[in-house]
């Protein structure tokens, strides 16, 4: 009985074509030699596949741990601040670019507003020629502050009376006569008009007094003896004082009394918190010896009372 062999190779079963005889020795050394190279082909992309997925898979994890520190390094870079490096970086602040005073402050926002005021005694009289020991006696110096835009300048009665002109120079430096339009004698209080205003007029803001108490930061500005405009820091010393003066006959009542340094010429000039509204008019100093110069008490009349002078509603 014959056993028959599998074929080595399939042949080609092409159409119209005789079948090819078997093939002869030599050929069949060739294909014998051919068929191990599929193997190491194929093991060869097998390997390069591998290697391909290997490297893939390393940036892959390099990319991964980069981004890993740089969030690290992230997280490092915003620590926690503390309120101690907070003070210190306010301090270093405040040492290099120191913060305005509360005083300067509040004079910066009243000083456009406060006005020289000169009681001319004899209608002749002119300032720029007196004499020095005669100008107490031809004229009084004082203080004003405009409270409205057309000119109406609060100050005292007592800077004024008697006087037959009056002459008041504005912060900018601009002069004009004024003339009294009404006063209030109990309070020691004049309201002027002046004759022509500046371009760049600034009334004063005012603000009540209720909610004002002893401790109380204020300025006073002022002309004393012809100085100025001069500015004093001090405290509300008191409230709802009386005083009377040693020529007159009437206290006067319900005062601010204030430690803000205040000499002759202050009369007339504002009271001011250091948010720099205007709180009362000085007055009156305490003058328990004959030089009368200040000794650490001074009054001033409550803004609600001369604001009343000049004919204004009460805050």
């Amino acid at each position: 009985m014959l056993v028959r062999k599998s074929p080595l190779y399939v042949p080609s079963r092409r159409v119209g074509l005789p079948t090819a005889p078997p093939p002869a020795a030599a050929p069949a050394a060739e294909a014998t030699e051919a068929v191990p190279a599929a193997p190491g082909a194929s093991r060869r992309k097998g390997l390069s596949r591998h290697y391909q997925a290997l490297a893939w898979a390393g940036l892959g994890a390099l990319l991964a741990l980069a981004m890993m520190l740089a969030v690290g390094s992230l997280q490092t870079r915003q620590r926690v601040i503390t309120q101690a490096q907070i003070d210190a970086a306010v301090r270093h602040s405040l040492e290099k670019d120191p913060l305005p005073s509360r005083a300067m402050r509040a004079y910066e926002k009243v000083a456009g507003s406060v006005v020289r005021v000169v009681g001319l005694m004899n209608e002749k009289d002119d300032a720029k020629e007196q004499r020095p020991d005669k100008m107490a006696m031809e004229r009084s110096l004082g203080t004003g502050v405009v409270i409205k835009d057309d000119g109406t300048i609060l100050t005292n009665l007592h800077v004024v009376w008697g006087a037959k002109k009056v002459r008041v120079t504005f912060a900018n430096g601009h002069e004009s006569d004024a003339r009294m339009v009404g006063a209030q004698p109990e309070n020691d209080l004049a309201v002027l008009k002046a004759d022509s205003l500046p371009d760049d007029l600034e009334p004063a803001t005012m603000r009540s007094t209720a909610d004002l108490a002893p401790g109380d930061e204020v300025i006073a500005v002022g002309h004393p003896f012809g100085i100025g405009p001069s500015v004093s820091a001090g405290v509300v010393s008191g409230l709802g004082r009386e005083f009377r003066s040693p020529e007159g006959d009437n206290a006067l009542t319900n005062l601010i009394q204030f430690d803000a340094a205040a000499n002759p010429g202050n009369s007339g000039g504002p009271l001011v918190t250091t948010d720099g509204f205007v709180v009362g008019i000085v007055t009156a100093i305490l003058n328990p010896n004959e030089q009368r110069t200040f000794v650490g008490i001074g009054f001033a009349v409550p803004i609600e009372s001369a604001a009343g002078a000049a004919g204004m509603a009460p805050f």
